[in-house]
């Protein structure tokens, strides 16, 4: 399909997709239905999403948590649909936060359809959930994703004896391309009627206590009794707290089941579910999963993606990557060009000059002008940092992590690091934040709940607040120290050094099993450009609403602080540790400024770079210094409110102190051995 430049630019500015406009008449809708998206992560469930509403996503947070849900709208004849599309989840047993959420989404949200979204290649392994769902009694279509791939893997599924064994509605698509999405539509326009499903055959103590337990429940819970049953054979806390509140008299007689059941068996009754839903997914696999006779050889991007996860082999890989997407695009374009055209050209030409003049006319007295304009002034300040430096920079970030997320690579740079990261206490799953915090260090730590246990999330915490620099700080940190090599190697070994060594000590002081790995791997592709433009351009709309207000909140704060000589006297109690480590006692500002945000004390050091203040050994140590520096204090407040106010403290007094012996003891080992940078 040909796509006008014009064309696109109006789709990707309103969210709207051309070809989705061919059954959306003027007259209002006659019918509204809510859809939910579900299945595991890495199946496709976002680009079907983009498929059917033509649009990214609105985000926001689902009410009593910090875990994200995307919803948008599709027409489909005269029904309007509101899609929603849930975190990723392996089970109806949650065992993290965002598949909690995703089953809160099932029993609270009462969706009309819900769209089971599946990966063709792993069909046996993602059917068991479908005949969860269907054992649920909801309103049930499974979409069968990616089917191109498993196609040219030498698989064939047969759609038609799917839907006869489930007895549900059942398409096919390739969500990357477009192909089959019609179809989904069309069974959207006719949503399937909720039934309670074929009762799986159970071993006969648990099918007596589901029925047992189903007999004494009388309140809706969104799925079947049947369904609530089981998850309360699991010990679901969840379900037996809902239990609890809405059918109390049955609940002591129900755990007296659950108890029987478990002294009948040496292991938990969990083992056996799950053992009798995969009997039963295997058997229908069998009757429409067929390899074909002469399947396709594996082509560059399947050779690759093997690659890309081998412990050694993906090294390269992983370099080629940074190299590429972090060093050229964010430090050479983004760092570079980008912020030197809108720094030293929009803003020092045009933007500071033309708002002094301004200023000056309007409001005479040095006292008030300097809210505005000046050192610290809300315009040359606040506004240019946050559009002038810091944007320009998440912007490219944003870009790249959009490539890297639909490329497939991501769950593979995860599988290739798990065996490291479980030396420091977190699993590859972990790779996810991590690789987010080069983004934003708050989002990342937000994303932290996707990792299982406690003990993860406060060691991922901890080293988000510790060693990885925000994009702004990583953009200065490459612009400034690209042209030399040897400097940012030391800074590259420092930082990633602390990494490792402060993830490996939390992870022996800290109590608590080894964290556990199971991930979906995506097919390698070639990403799509409308995809990668619009998560990036919805990615910074949310970065520019965040950051512009606390950047000018920043500047009235320090200009509050110069009014009331407090900022004065902060500043000063920070020279002599500034100077102990080898630097300019007026750079002191810069790490105060970056309490308020990192992103600010980076930009504060390349303004004192581009006076000719600090260069050499004083600019490195400045550099590795500010990056393992105190959080900003928007990642102080997320800590606080994910971890709680005292590790959120503990995090803090560890890491200040930690940060400037670093520095002090990098300056002395350079200057010692007299190296030249």
């Amino acid at each position: 399909m040909r796509v006008r430049p014009i064309q696109f630019v109006r789709e990707l500015l309103t969210g709207r997709r051309g070809r989705d406009c061919r059954s959306c008449p003027m007259a209002a809708p006659t019918t509204t239905r809510k859809v939910l998206l579900f299945g595991a992560p890495n199946v496709g469930k976002s680009m079907v999403f983009n498929e059917l509403t033509g649009s990214y996503a609105v985000v926001s947070n689902y009410p009593g948590t910090t875990v994200e849900v995307s919803h948008g709208q599709a027409r489909v004849g005269d029904v309007l649909v509101q899609v929603v599309d849930s975190p990723g989840s392996y089970s109806l047993l949650p065992y993290s936060e965002d598949e909690r959420v995703a089953r809160d989404l099932l029993l609270d949200e009462t969706p009309d359809v819900v769209v089971h979204v599946v990966e063709a290649k792993n069909l046996p392994r993602m059917l068991p959930l479908t005949l969860q769902l269907v054992e649920a009694g909801l309103p049930l279509v499974l979409d069968v994703n990616i089917i191109d791939e498993a196609e040219r893997a030498g698989l064939s599924v047969d759609v038609h004896a799917l839907r006869r064994e489930l007895g549900i509605p059942v398409v096919a698509t390739a969500a990357a391309s477009g192909l089959g999405i019609d179809g989904l539509r069309s069974a959207l326009a006719e949503p399937p009627p909720a039934r309670p499903g074929t009762p799986i055959a159970y071993p006969e103590p648990i099918a007596r206590a589901v029925e047992g337990i189903a007999g004494l429940l009388h309140a809706h819970y969104g799925i079947s009794r049947r369904a609530v049953a089981l998850l309360l054979l699991l010990r679901d806390r969840g379900i037996r707290d809902r239990i609890a509140r809405r059918d109390p008299e049955a609940l002591a007689q129900a755990d007296g089941v659950v108890s029987a059941v478990e002294a009948q068996y040496a292991q938990p009754p969990g083992l056996h579910i799950a053992l009798a839903r995969q009997q039963a997914a295997d058997g229908i696999v069998s009757k429409v999963l067929a390899e074909k006779p002469h399947p396709l050889r594996a082509g560059f991007a399947e050779r690759l993606g093997a690659v890309s996860i081998h412990p050694l082999a993906g090294i390269p890989i992983l370099l080629a990557v940074l190299y590429f997407g972090i060093y050229l695009v964010v430090g050479r374009l983004g760092a570079g060009l980008v912020v030197d055209f809108m720094d030293k050209r929009l803003f020092a030409e045009h933007v500071n000059p033309w708002a002094t003049d301004l200023v000056a006319r309007i409001l005479p007295s040095p006292l008030w002008s300097a809210l505005f304009v000046g050192d610290y002034g809300v315009i040359t300040l606040g506004l240019r940092y946050a559009l002038a430096i810091v944007l320009p920079l998440v912007a490219m970030f944003f870009l790249v992590f959009a490539v890297l997320e639909d490329s497939g690579y991501l769950p593979r740079l995860a599988l290739m690091v798990d065996r490291l990261f479980k030396r420091i206490g977190l699993s590859g799953r972990a790779v996810i934040p991590i690789v987010l915090g080069l983004g934003c260090d708050t989002m990342a730590t937000l994303v932290t709940r996707i990792l299982e246990t406690r003990r993860e999330r406060v060691i991922a915490t901890f080293l988000l607040a510790l060693a990885i620099p925000c994009s702004a700080q990583l953009g200065v940190i490459l612009g400034l120290l690209s042209t030399h090599p040897v400097a940012l190697a030391i800074w590259a070994g420092v930082v990633l050094g602390v990494f490792l060594l402060s993830g490996f000590l939390a992870a022996q002081l800290l109590p608590g099993e080894a964290p556990r790995f199971y991930l979906e791997v995506p097919p390698l592709r070639i990403p799509s450009l409308r995809n990668v433009l619009v998560k990036t351009l919805a990615r910074v709309r949310w970065y520019a609403a965040e950051v512009i207000p606390l950047f000018l909140l920043a500047s009235v704060i320090i200009w509050l602080g110069k009014l009331t000589h407090l900022f004065d006297l902060m500043v000063a109690a920070l020279r002599p540790v500034v100077g102990l480590i080898g630097l300019p006692r007026e750079m002191a500002d810069a790490f105060l400024f970056g309490f308020f945000r990192r992103d600010y004390g980076a930009a504060r050091i390349f303004d004192v770079h581009s006076s000719g203040a600090i260069s050499g050994i004083p600019l490195l140590v400045a550099m590795v210094t500010l990056t393992l520096f105190i959080p900003c204090i928007a990642q102080f407040l997320v800590m606080q409110k994910e971890r709680g106010l005292r590790t959120a403290l503990a995090v803090s007094a560890v890491i200040v102190p930690f940060a400037f012996g670093v520095g002090y003891l990098l300056n002395l080992v350079l200057t010692t051995l007299r190296v030249t940078i």
